[in-house]
């Protein structure tokens, strides 16, 4: 982070200035140069926004933000299982808060060095909020950062936040969701982020409020508490990603896309272009890289854009062709 916070803004003029045409897609109203993107959690505080553009993402999100600024836990708390292709985390939400964040954004969007791929923001409860206040807490964060973001996910699947993920209950869903779509005044599209580890029907769930209140999107996935996979000896506590959750994550999308035309960003082991065909092929419009970034490095990016060029009109409303 600190060598890209140094070299991203070069980084990205040399890719604004020698970039070839690229065939992208509109996904929820939004423009994407190419459908390779940077998954929450690695640019938490939007320090080097400008960077993902120069690496060739055609889109980066950054967070999770909450609306009081935290230092998430105690280290250490990242750790790589290679022998699995596998990370564990445990950083519980750990940034500057919606109010720094949010001068951050609007002091980079006064310069050239804004992106022009579209730029997502991640929200998430603040650790010290009690659950019933959790929509006033992610509204707090959605009014403050709502003019500076192209899209929105709300974030209750991170295993790292005590109690979050009850706010995938149906009831909770359903007032968060309430909360948020009452303020979205501008209609920014505003997305969900799910867990791995939901049952078929919690899913079903999910996919009949996401109509209900005319989400935009739906994440799939985060990261999964299921270690079955993991060595013992490098067990800890965390949600685990990259590899042991790739083919959960991809019949997670399978079962939304053949239930729903919602769009659908698929996240989860991405480690090759072969690995993001298989998410596009289950119905992803869109693929997010996290751990398969950390192992593969940048070269990953270009070979998955490259690979999922498609031709200008294929995408209409996020929808992919069938």
């Amino acid at each position: 982070m600190a060598f890209l916070k140094v070299l991203g803004p070069a980084m990205q003029a040399v890719r604004r200035a020698f970039a070839s045409e690229q065939n992208g897609c509109e996904v929820f109203g939004v423009r994407f140069p190419n459908r390779v993107g940077l998954a929450a959690g690695f640019d938490k505080n939007a320090l080097v926004l400008p960077a993902w553009e120069g690496l060739g993402f055609g889109f980066a999100e950054i967070g999770t933000v909450t609306a009081l600024a935290q230092p998430g836990n105690p280290r250490p708390r990242l750790f790589r299982v290679p022998e699995i292709g596998g990370v564990i985390n445990r950083m519980g939400f750990n940034n500057d808060g919606a109010e720094v964040i949010a001068a951050r954004l609007e002091k980079l969007r006064a310069t050239p060095r804004w992106p022009c791929i579209p730029v997502g923001i991640n929200l998430g409860k603040s650790k010290v909020t009690p659950l019933e206040d959790a929509p006033a807490d992610y509204l707090q964060s959605f009014q403050r950062l709502s003019g500076l973001g192209d899209y929105f996910v709300l974030n209750v699947s991170s295993p790292n936040t005590p109690g979050l993920r009850k706010l995938q209950d149906r009831a909770a869903l359903d007032a968060l969701f309430a909360t948020i779509q009452a303020a979205n005044t501008t209609r920014k599209p505003l997305l969900v982020k799910i867990a791995p580890d939901l049952t078929w029907d919690a899913i079903d769930d999910v996919l009949t409020l996401v109509t209900a209140h005319g989400l935009a999107g739906i994440i799939a996935t985060n990261t999964t508490t299921d270690h079955g996979s993991v060595p013992e000896k490098r067990r800890e506590a965390g949600g685990l990603s990259g590899r042991p959750v790739r083919a959960r994550a991809t019949e997670v999308i399978r079962h939304i896309t053949a239930r729903s035309r919602t769009p659908v960003i698929g996240v989860g082991g991405i480690f090759s272009a072969d690995d993001a065909k298989e998410k596009f092929d289950a119905g992803a419009a869109l693929v997010q890289l996290y751990t398969g970034f950390i192992y593969e490095g940048p070269a990953l990016v270009r070979e998955i854009a490259r690979m999922a060029q498609e031709p200008a009109g294929a995408f209409d409303s996020g929808k992919t062709e069938a």
